[in-house]
């Protein structure tokens, strides 16, 4: 097992995750329009996380940030969160981190009185997918909000507040 940090994320973090972020979209054929790719936003994370209800969090060893993860309200739907921007470097990649950053995420999304998390991807990003479906959520139709028009794949979890001890006993 890795041993690794997970912290609120800073104005210096901006270029490294902003970085990671765009490596993992291009290296599934996603740096097109309509994904996060070119998003100005992308380049100041810190600056649009860390309120009461949005978050984002850097993953870091020795001071390396690895990758994050973040949420922000949903606002379409009552009391839900959405999962926003999980990527990983390549190097810690299939060592269980992004199940641990989902867990990690979720219970912050509790603290903040969420009642579910909901997330969008794409097809390209299989192995989201399929963390994604381990870690309970289920695949819901497409939102007629959705803001990224690239997405096509929706999904959907309700925050239960012994959702970890159930999953960690399976």
């Amino acid at each position: 097992m890795i041993d690794y940090t997970i912290r609120n994320i800073e104005a210096k973090d901006d270029p490294v995750i902003a970085q990671i972020i765009r490596y993992n979209l291009k290296d599934h054929n996603l740096d097109i329009p309509g994904t996060v790719y070119f998003d100005e936003g992308l380049d100041h994370l810190s600056e649009f996380y860390n309120t009461d209800d949005r978050r984002y969090y850097v993953a870091e060893i020795s001071g390396k940030i690895i990758g994050g993860i973040g949420f922000a309200p949903f606002k379409t739907m009552e009391k839900t969160a959405e999962l926003q921007k999980i990527y990983l470097i390549d190097e810690v990649k299939g060592q269980g981190i992004g199940y641990e950053l989902i867990d990690y995420v979720e219970e912050q999304m509790r603290e903040a009185g969420f009642k579910r998390s909901y997330l969008e991807t794409h097809d390209n990003l299989q192995a989201a997918i399929h963390i994604y479906k381990k870690s309970g959520y289920r695949e819901i139709e497409r939102p007629k909000e959705v803001v990224h028009s690239t997405m096509n794949r929706f999904f959907i979890k309700h925050l239960k507040a012994d959702l970890r001890q159930k999953h960690h006993n399976s």
